[in-house]
């Protein structure tokens, strides 16, 4: 049976469009793997295919928005943990300085006191000298 006009033409179409959302979704795959920022540019470039293209690939293009999200949240969270772990750092360093602070105010008294022994044994041997 003699193939109908244009089958061979729809099928080689249909196989190159197949091609392409392998590469696409390879490329997907290849750049969260790597831990790279996914975007509809980079991934049309890779893989040798048109953004519009991508755009027109519903499952591909739901794939890159929930690679997208993760990798926002993601970021969210690492921003929130830096920005945690700064205000511990504040907020130690700060202990830190009034603990500082009091150290050398107990320092100045023990140096006082101590001059203050010191002038009473002197005095008390002067005196010890005189009688």
């Amino acid at each position: 049976m003699p193939a109908k006009p244009g089958q061979h033409l729809a099928e080689h179409a249909r196989q190159r469009h197949q091609q392409a959302l392998r590469r696409a979704q390879r490329t997907l795959t290849e750049m969260n793997d790597a831990g790279e920022t996914v975007t509809v540019a980079l991934i049309a470039r890779r893989a040798g295919v048109s953004r519009s293209w991508i755009y027109t690939q519903p499952e591909l293009r739901d794939r890159i928005q929930q690679l997208q999200r993760h990798r926002a949240d993601a970021d969210a969270r690492r921003e929130t943990t830096i920005r945690a772990t700064d205000d511990s750092l504040r907020q130690r360093l700060t202990l830190a300085h009034e603990r500082i602070s009091q150290l050398r105010a107990e320092n100045q008294q023990l140096r006082d006191a101590l001059a203050q022994a010191h002038g009473q044994l002197r005095a008390s041997r002067l005196n010890a000298q005189d009688s």
